[in-house]
């Protein structure tokens, strides 16, 4: 990977400090001095009983409070900085450069899954990271929370895109990097919708909380325009939420998704959106419905819902999205009803390789006529048969080259049927990442079509190889999950 574009695929947990100076808030001032002097540090986080930060006390608090002569047995509770921010340890390293530039702050606390402390970034030495350039391109990643910054947000995303795919990047890590930073709006736009609903009287959410991304975002591999695919898990023992509860956080659904909109992330056609209550659930909700579809997959649509199985923490409370994961792991592991019926849904959706070696291409649509639908007729059938593997050998991972990867791992997949699967994965993401990067630049509409006249004779093989490949794969889901013959 050259160089200069290496920051945006280095991860929090790579670059923090560890151990952390960790204190409590009844710990006195000499105490955490005596600590950050022993220990070289310039920060020390305040933790809970859990070991979960509830804030921050660096050398600048430190001067400024012995300025006004703070006692030194004083709880360093009275002293520290609070709320304070976090970043999970799986995030990229340039999403918390970003963070702490644009809140000016120079230490941000690492968390793991459980919102534990886990270490802490410094600023300075997670800039040595960056060349002078991509810091450039970190702060057009950073503008503010108004509509304004976030649709240039929006365009600097697709700028960095394009410096990837020119430094022959991974397509994977190219849309690893796009999903992060669409991820990172949501959450800014959620917190600015929470600070303003508290702000005008309506009061803070009524339960703990997490939002939960699904489809392309949850797998993170989104495209250059993917649409708003999120819902809601309440903490919650009750089968639904209460009618104010469920006031409240339609409200707060209604809001994020007009702001989605308003900076370039479109509202879901198919209302996979919490401002449809199907998708926002107290955690005992989300549970039984799962159940439901897993022991009665025929009573909704799965078509509507299978990206729901490729969810992933967008925002809040980490435990929440980790027990429903771990629920629909349990729940869909072995289930032969359950994955037969995905099965069914699913079992149409060919690639667009035809006999002889022919693409079926679009005739209905005169804008799109005589070009293939990569996306519809690509890289949907093999995330179809690469989610469903998964969900049957109780693969929590979402991404699907790790679901791949992990089916390689289990002996499902051979050597050479895992590398061609990769290989067909990475040539029809690089196509289609690059054909909607020719057509923003060129200002036309960005869509999923390629035209294989415009294809070199060795780009119209390798895509007839990849889309080999994954019909090879699907043809086994054919046999083992649907009881067909070969």
């Amino acid at each position: 990977m050259p160089v200069a574009t290496e920051i945006f695929f280095l991860r929090a947990r790579d670059h923090a400090r560890r151990p952390p100076v960790a204190v409590t808030a009844d710990a006195t001032l000499r105490e955490v001095v005596g600590r950050m002097a022993t220990e070289k540090a310039s920060a020390a986080v305040v933790v809970d009983g859990g070991h979960r930060p509830v804030g921050i006390v660096t050398e600048r608090d430190i001067v400024r409070r012995a300025t006004f002569a703070a006692p030194p047995d004083q709880p360093v509770g009275d002293l520290m900085s609070f709320p304070v921010r976090c970043i999970r340890e799986d995030e990229h390293l340039f999403i918390a450069i970003a963070r702490m530039r644009r809140l000016g702050h120079r230490h941000m606390p690492v968390i793991d899954g459980e919102g534990r402390l886990a270490g802490i970034l410094d600023l300075h030495d997670a800039m040595a990271r960056a060349a002078e350039d991509m810091v450039l391109a970190i702060d057009d990643l950073t503008r503010d929370d108004s509509d304004d910054g976030l649709r240039e947000i929006k365009a600097a995303q697709v700028r960095v895109a394009d410096t990837l795919f020119d430094a022959n990047v991974a397509v994977g890590d190219i849309q690893a990097t796009l999903s992060h930073v669409n991820n990172d709006i949501y959450a800014r736009l959620l917190e600015r919708n929470l600070a303003a609903m508290a702000g005008e009287g309506i009061g803070a959410a009524p339960a703990p909380f997490a939002m939960i991304v699904m489809g392309s975002g949850g797998r993170h591999e989104n495209f250059l325009v993917p649409d708003q695919d999120y819902g809601f898990v309440v903490e919650g023992g009750a089968h639904a939420l209460d009618e104010d509860a469920d006031r409240w956080f339609a409200d707060l659904a209604r809001h994020l998704s007009r702001d989605l909109d308003a900076v370039g992330i479109p509202y879901c056609t198919g209302g996979v959106m919490a401002t449809n209550p199907k998708w926002r659930r107290t955690l005992a909700g989300w549970r039984a419905q799962v159940d439901t579809w897993c022991r009665r997959a025929r009573v909704d649509p799965l078509l509507d819902f299978d990206i729901f199985f490729d969810f992933r923490l967008g925002w809040g409370e980490s435990g929440l999205a980790a027990a429903l994961r771990e629920h629909v792991t349990e729940r869909t592991a072995g289930n032969e009803t359950f994955l037969r019926e995905v099965y069914s849904a699913d079992r149409d959706h060919g690639t667009a390789l035809k006999w002889f070696g022919r693409f079926a291409t679009e005739s209905a649509d005169p804008a799109h006529r005589g070009k293939v639908n990569l996306k519809l007729h690509g890289i949907l059938p093999l995330v179809e048969a690469a989610r469903l593997f998964a969900l049957r050998d109780g693969v929590p991972a979402t991404a699907t080259r790790d679901r791949l990867a992990a089916a390689h791992a289990a002996g499902v997949l051979t050597d050479d049927e895992h590398d061609e699967l990769e290989g067909a994965r990475s040539t029809i993401c690089r196509l289609l990442l690059g054909r909607q990067l020719a057509d923003f630049r060129a200002g036309a509409p960005v869509s999923s079509f390629v035209d294989p006249k415009g294809l070199t004779p060795r780009r119209k093989r390798d895509l007839r190889q990849a889309l080999r490949a994954i019909e090879r794969l699907r043809a086994r889901m054919r046999v083992e999950f649907g009881g067909e013959p070969l």
